[in-house]
Parts: C-alpha cells; structure tokens; sequence
C-alpha cells in the first residue's frame, strides 16, 4: 500500500484548493510532465491511457502531474461550470504547481483532444517547453457539431434506455455531461494554435472530422495505430488503451527532454 500510494499521490491545489490532481513522482532531475485531460466522456475513456502513460514517464525519470480542470472530475464545480477561459487558467495552474514540486526546470505536456487544445493554448502563459498532442481539434464548429449528433442519438437510444427521453432532460447536454451555451459559443470559434515552441503531433489511423490536420500540420503528422471512434455512440463506454499510442508519446517527450 505504501509503495502505491508513493508512485500516485491525490491532492488539492489551486485558488481555494478547487483543483484535483495526481503527482507521480520520479527520481532524478528530468523535466516533468503535464497530462491535459480531454472533456467530458472523452476524458472517462482516456482515463486509463493516461494513469498507463503517467506511470510509464515517471519510470523513465519523468515527474508527472494529471489532473481535472474546474468543473470535471474530481475538481470542484458542476459539469455546466466547464469552460474554455478557465480550462486555460487551470493549465497554468496545474503547470506552476507542477513545477513547484519538481522543483523548477522543463515542463513538457501532453495532451488528447481539447486536452491538447488547452496544452497548445495556454503553452506561452504556462511557460511549458514543449506539446505533444494527440487527435487535437482543428475545427471546432465540426465538434460541436458531432457532439450534438451523439447526443441527438442518445436521446432516442433503446439500448441504454426504455423509452425516449425527453428534451427537456437532454437540450443541454453533450454526450451525457451538463453543458453551457458559453461553451458552446467558444468551442465554435475553436482553432487549432501553433504555440510557438517545439511540438509534435499524433494522430489516430482514422481521424474524425473534427481532428483532421490541414496541410500545415499533416506533413508532421505521425500516425499511430489506434481506433477510438470518437464520434461513434457505441464507443462511449469503450476505454481507449494503446500500446503503440503510449510508446509514441513517450519517445517524443523523451526527445524534447
């Protein structure tokens, strides 16, 4: 239990203590890694590829620090309390916090879709020096779009309930998670930002349409062996673990170690 508890420590940080977190320590001097969570049901189902991830950094030397933005998860605030503004201040947040316990030096992140979103964007205020960033959202009208598709599917869908729901219950959801109509503003004006420091990009073997990676991106582009059907609705209770997705990760965070 001791050993456990070492190699993955909860705990509050933050203004007023309202964001939770995973610190997995490493020894040795090698910069740390920030894990930016994706939203909503995509976080559920990366949440074993990133603890898989995390303890592999910090077996390599890496210090690691996943945590949930205000709003989900853990975190305080309820799901409706999600939104893009403070999901970048969090980062930094959650990037200074890191830093204090690793006791200064580089910080790296990495991040799965609107997790590498907030990586990228907030990489200037949060001083990190590095993104890795996987299925990242290049349109974000094209994810708004699909999320309402999902959850106009669930809506009617017989095999997770006995009758229809009303609208009422699921206006303002997407796929399942309480949602504003400020985010949904913010997420339509969503683009894709070149942060300006060293980057690399992975990409599922099928992207869907809100990842699709322009011609500026594309040729950098490393495509990974993995499926997670994003937009598919029999997949919202799939969790994504790749093994060839991880080992990627690791080897371009240990390249701009």
């Amino acid at each position: 239990m001791k050993a456990r508890i070492e190699a993955e420590l909860p705990f509050y940080f933050g203004p007023g203590r309202e964001l939770f977190g995973f610190y997995h320590p490493a020894a040795g001097m090698r910069a740390a890694v920030l894990l930016c969570p994706p939203f909503g049901v995509e976080q559920i189902r990366c949440h074993r590829l990133y603890r898989q991830l995390a303890h592999g950094l910090a077996e390599a030397g890496f210090p690691v620090l996943r945590f949930d933005y205000f709003g989900t998860g853990d975190s305080a605030g309820e799901s409706n309390a999600f939104e893009w503004t403070r999901c970048l201040a969090d980062v930094v947040t959650a990037a200074t916090e890191l830093r204090m316990r690793h006791g200064g030096g580089r910080v790296l992140a990495f991040g799965a879709r609107l997790g590498a979103n907030a990586a990228l964007a907030a990489a200037q205020a949060a001083r990190l020096d590095g993104v890795v960033a996987w299925d990242v959202i290049t349109d974000g009208a094209a994810l708004v779009r699909q999320y309402d598709h999902m959850q106009e599917t669930l809506k009617v869908d017989l095999n997770r309930f006995e009758y229809a729901r009303p609208e009422l219950d699921v206006s303002t959801q997407w796929p399942g998670f309480e949602t504003s109509d400020r985010l949904r503003v913010q997420l339509q004006d969503l683009r894709l930002l070149d942060p300006g420091i060293a980057s690399a990009w992975l990409a599922s073997s099928v992207p869907d349409e809100p990842s699709k990676l322009d011609e500026r991106y594309a040729g950098k582009c490393e495509r990974v062996d993995v499926s997670p059907r994003w937009e598919e609705v029999d997949s919202l209770e799939l969790a994504i673990l790749s093994h060839p997705l991880l080992d990627a990760a690791k080897r371009h965070l240990k390249e701009m170690a």
